[in-house]
């Protein structure tokens, strides 16, 4: 047999599969906005809608997260826009997300501790805890994205920062006491999300101030 003669077969290219690779936290975020919204709609119920968000934030690959909404309109994990993850300015913070959950359980989150751009609290029949007060800020914005369903999720912040929000109560109670600081270089906390059965509340903590405040923001945005 003369192999000279034998047709050329395609190669594959190698490669993972688009559904097993790994999950980033733009892709866990933009699903949970397509769930938030069907709940809205009247899509999922309360229920549906929290098991599905559970596990969102427990999935590792782009595979696990398609199924939640493949029954959903704009379903999917490209080819829809990424909304932006708070309420006020031009542009979001960047870099992963702290993801704090709370099923029939509780999760804290306070002292002395470096912020992120962005935190990520779910509570389920549980409670979450986010104190700021003694908290170092990297950076200027701070959005928290807040669910509450059957339960709590509790903020508190300084005195002497901005504190700003956005958010819905269903049966439930959503309330940030809006505050804006003196400095310009205060830092600024956004709490976005929603309550059903449930309340996100955020509100400055009395007495509490961030120390050295230009100094602390100078020393983190590296200037």
């Amino acid at each position: 047999m003369d192999l000279e003669k034998q047709p050329q077969q395609p190669v594959a290219p190698a490669g993972p599969a688009p559904a097993g690779i790994r999950a980033s936290d733009a892709d866990r975020d933009r699903i949970a906005d397509i769930l938030r919204e069907a709940m809205a709609e009247g899509r999922l119920t309360a229920e549906e809608h929290a098991e599905r968000v559970d596990l969102v934030y427990r999935a590792k690959t782009v595979g696990e997260l398609a199924p939640l909404v493949r029954d959903l309109p704009a379903s999917g994990v490209t080819g829809r826009p990424a909304t932006s993850p708070y309420g006020y300015g031009p542009e979001g913070p960047t870099g992963p997300a702290e993801n704090l959950v709370a099923v029939f359980s509780s999760s804290t989150r306070k002292g002395r501790w470096r912020v992120g751009g962005r935190t990520n609290a779910f509570s389920l029949f549980g409670s979450v805890e986010i104190d700021l007060t003694e908290a170092l800020f990297g950076q200027r914005l701070t959005v928290i994205n807040a669910t509450s369903i059957f339960g709590s999720v509790e903020i508190r912040v300084p005195e002497n920062i901005s504190l700003r929000g956005s958010g819905t109560g269903i049966f439930g109670n959503f309330e940030v006491d809006t505050l804006e600081s003196t400095d310009p270089e205060a830092p600024v906390v956004v709490v976005n999300g929603y309550s059903v059965f449930g309340s996100v509340e955020a509100k400055p903590k009395r007495g509490k101030l961030i120390a050295n405040l230009h100094d602390q923001l100078r020393k983190h945005l590296g200037h």
